[in-house]
């Protein structure tokens, strides 16, 4: 690429845009990588594209890792993969910060009762864009559907439902033609895991020998998150949401919603969201400074597995894109994302609309129900506008966020 823009600019300018979710950013690596520069075919990169989507993680992070690492090594996939994040990560260890010293004063909290109405329209808007993709055949419906039961009725855990939905997909799911290819060399991918393992784990590793068990907890939460990560951070919203609320108790509810809120405000990949919860759990079991190691430990945990799948197993693309099975397994797996995120729209919106809600248990059933005298008109108000801006008229999300939280400012108390 002699005489070519610099590997850094580019990556830097992406990762400053990545605004929009990973449609967004896709399209933006797309017109930079493709259209513009020509440093990758439309072929070379839809497969990888479809490889990224494979691995647990966000996808268009890991695409712009692999970019990186086609154009200029290992050393080109840390640097855009590294661009890629960061810019997102600083501004949300400012908001987070921001939010646990200020988050409580009436009028932050005004602001983020709009946000949280808004939440749950993303939300929503999120389950029919996968839907639409996801649900192109009957069986794929019925995994959808059992995924939802399965979390919303019975609290199976979201690890389970992953891989069965990986199971059932393979075994029952219809099958795309593909050209079989045979399996390649791959001699540093001992070397690559062993590296990549090692320094994934050393700081969970670290902070358990120095007995810090909030530390060691979070990074061993965090790095679990990352391996069941499939389908994009709406899907395991859920799974975090009920172990982060009921099973930990570093956070409400509310603070969850926040959290999604002022995340979706920021540049790069939303499962960013897992540093903000980290720093707020942090900061209410102990100091800022508690915080900060939390957040930094969980950005690490979260993101070192993202760059390990792509440096060890990139080699592979081309023998993937051969192996329908693989494909039907996804597709298994993106049908149980949309019962998932549609759990996560119906716990949201609960938690929005209604003041009060609670836990009924019917034998192994445990339905989630609101108390309909506890109905709230401002939140109910504000996420029936915002989904008719976002959904019927198709606004920019930044300025759908920004008129929400301003009506939640200047609802009268009370109403």
């Amino acid at each position: 690429m002699s005489g070519a823009e610099p590997l850094w600019r580019v990556f830097g300018r992406i990762g400053l845009l990545s605004f929009g979710g990973p449609a967004a950013q896709i399209a933006l690596m797309h017109r930079e990588l493709v259209d513009t520069r020509r440093w990758l075919s439309e072929a070379e990169f839809l497969r990888a594209l479809s490889f990224c989507m494979l691995l647990p993680g966000p996808e268009a992070m890991q695409l712009a890792t692999y970019a990186g690492w086609r154009l200029d090594g290992v050393r080109g996939g840390l640097l855009a993969g590294g661009l890629f994040v960061l810019p997102g990560a600083a501004l949300i260890l400012a908001l987070a910060a921001g939010y646990a010293a200020f988050g409580h004063v009436p009028l932050v909290s005004a602001l983020f009762l709009g946000v949280k109405a808004a939440v749950v329209v993303i939300v929503i808007e999120a389950l029919l864009r996968v839907s639409y993709r996801a649900l192109t055949s009957r069986a794929a419906r019925l995994v959808a559907f059992a995924s939802f039961a399965a979390i919303f009725l019975f609290g199976l855990p979201f690890p389970l439902i992953v891989i069965s939905a990986g199971v059932v997909g393979a075994a029952a799911l219809p099958r795309s033609a593909a050209e079989p290819r045979a399996l390649p060399g791959n001699p540093r991918l001992a070397t690559t895991l062993a590296i990549g393992l090692g320094l994934w784990w050393a700081p969970v590793v670290l902070v358990a020998t120095l007995g810090q068990d909030f530390l060691t907890g979070i990074g061993l939460f965090f790095s679990k998150l990352a391996v069941v990560t499939f389908g994009g951070a709406y899907a395991v919203l859920a799974y975090m949401t009920q172990t982060v609320v009921q099973d930990y108790g570093w956070l409400t509810t509310a603070q969850m919603m926040d959290a999604l809120g002022l995340a979706e405000t920021t540049p790069g990949p939303l499962i960013l969201v897992t540093e903000f919860v980290a720093y707020l759990a942090g900061a209410g079991a102990g100091s800022p400074l508690l915080a900060l190691a939390a957040a930094g430990l969980t950005l690490w945990v979260t993101f070192v597995p993202c760059f390990l799948w792509v440096f060890a197993f990139a080699p592979y693309i081309e023998w993937i894109a051969g192996r329908p099975r693989i494909g039907a397994a996804l597709a298994g797996v993106s049908a149980a994302v949309v019962g998932v995120i549609a759990t996560l729209a119906l716990w949201f919106a609960l938690h929005v609309v209604f003041a009060s809600v609670h836990e009924v248990r019917f034998g192994a059933f445990a339905l989630t129900l609101p108390d309909p005298a506890t109905i709230q008109p401002v939140p109910l108000l504000i996420a029936l506008v915002a989904g008719w801006l976002l959904i019927g008229r198709h606004w920019n999300l930044l300025a759908v966020l920004a008129l929400s939280a301003l009506a939640g400012a200047v609802a009268p108390t009370g109403f």
